[in-house]
Order: structure tokens, then C-alpha cells, then sequence
């Protein structure tokens, strides 16, 4: 399968914020409706609405780890530690890639240092980690 870094940029571009942008890209595959992870994912964007949050790609991409590994038992849920593992992975691939994982800090905003990374190319790292850690099987 083919790289949908093009398809989550085109996303961004039409106005969805990071976290909707990385969630609706790979929803289909995660197994949810487009709409679902759109209305889901809203108040994620620009570092959960304030920037000083965690950056919504990486928002995004937990989010679909969430849907990749839950067991969705509402009575015994058991997934929750492999959904961490992979959380972990994903903010620890994301934060060594970039040197920060809040928008603020990524965006240079009240920082002793400039933009660290654009919202275009966090979405594209963000986009990058997902298709490595959880889409692997389908992008290799």
C-alpha cells in the first residue's frame, strides 16, 4: 500500500486540524468512520486547543493505537498495556524525531528557541510513526 502522508496533507489543507487530519487518514484501517474520528479528534487540535498541549498529530496518532489495540471489553478490559506500549512508542519516536512534543514548543511560542517543527511536517512525522508502528504490515 501506498504512503498517505499526501492524503493526511490534503486533509490539513481542507481545513481538518493535526489530530483529524493524522485520525481520519488511517481510519478505515483502524476500523472507524471517517465522521466518528473527525468529531472525535476536534478538540485535540493546536495542542489541545490552548498550544500547550500535546501536539494534536500525535494526538491523532494515539488515538488510532487506542483503536488498533483495544479489546473493547467494557466488562475486563485487558489491552490497556499494549495501548500504552504503543503510545509510548509513538510519542518517544515523534519526541526524538523533533525534540519536543508540545505544540507550543514545537511552534517556538514563548520558547528561547524558534519553530522547531511546522503543524505540515508534524503531521507528516506523525504519519510516518503510524504507517512504522502501527500500519506496518500494510506499508512495507
Amino acid at each position: 500500500m501506498e504512503s498517505r502522508i499526501a492524503r493526511a496533507d490534503e486533509l490539513h489543507r481542507r481545513g481538518y486540524n493535526c489530530a483529524q487530519a493524522v485520525a481520519c487518514t488511517y481510519c478505515d484501517l483502524a476500523g472507524v468512520d471517517e465522521a466518528v474520528a473527525f468529531r472525535g479528534m476536534e478538540a485535540f487540535g493546536r495542542g489541545m486547543g490552548g498550544m500547550d498541549g500535546t501536539c494534536g498529530a500525535i494526538s491523532g496518532a494515539v488515538y488510532l493505537a487506542g483503536l488498533v489495540t483495544s479489546d473493547v471489553n467494557l466488562e475486563k478490559p485487558a489491552s490497556k498495556r499494549e495501548s500504552y506500549k504503543l503510545s509510548e512508542r509513538i510519542v518517544s519516536a515523534f519526541a526524538e524525531k523533533n525534540g519536543a512534543t508540545s505544540c507550543h514548543e514545537l511552534k517556538g511560542i514563548n520558547c528561547d528557541h524558534g519553530m522547531l517543527r511546522s503543524c505540515p511536517g508534524c503531521i507528516q512525522d506523525a504519519c510516518e510513526i503510524v504507517e512504522r508502528v502501527l500500519f506496518s504490515d500494510k506499508f512495507n
